[in-house]
């Protein structure tokens, strides 16, 4: 890892294997889903070790502390380096899934997908009642 004091913090999130593309850490960014000290933060905003971040994905929000700093993506076991889940981030991420393991049983899921016939029944349907 490098030697740096400053990284940005789309690059960072990149490079610790938090999204796929740094085109994507963006767009979350910019979506509200990244936050810094409980902060709305900017692509370009720098971070240092020791940083607070709070990172939505999907259903779960992780808030982790900035451990290392690295601008160049490696290995996920080098990524998992540069950053500690809080505890209480990780306690609140189990009991979320688990409450989303034992919720879908509840939800009725059909069996398989509808063919074409069903298909132009379910759009007839639809579009007849709007009327």
């Amino acid at each position: 890892m490098n030697e740096i004091s400053k990284v940005r913090v789309d690059k960072w999130l990149w490079a610790a294997r938090f999204f796929k593309t740094r085109s994507l850490a963006k767009a979350a960014i910019e979506g509200g889903k990244v936050q810094l000290d409980g902060q709305r933060v900017k692509v370009s905003k720098e971070i240092t070790v020791g940083d607070r971040l709070e990172v939505r994905q999907g259903y779960d929000q992780r808030e982790i502390v900035v451990a290392a700093l690295s601008d160049q993506r490696r290995g996920a076991p080098e990524a998992q380096l540069l950053y500690q889940e809080t505890e209480a981030s990780l306690k609140r991420r189990e009991s979320e899934a688990a409450a989303r393991k034992a919720a879908g049983g509840m939800v009725d899921r059909p069996a398989h997908k509808p063919d074409k016939k069903q298909r132009r029944q379910i759009h007839r349907f639809k579009t007849s009642t709007g009327d």
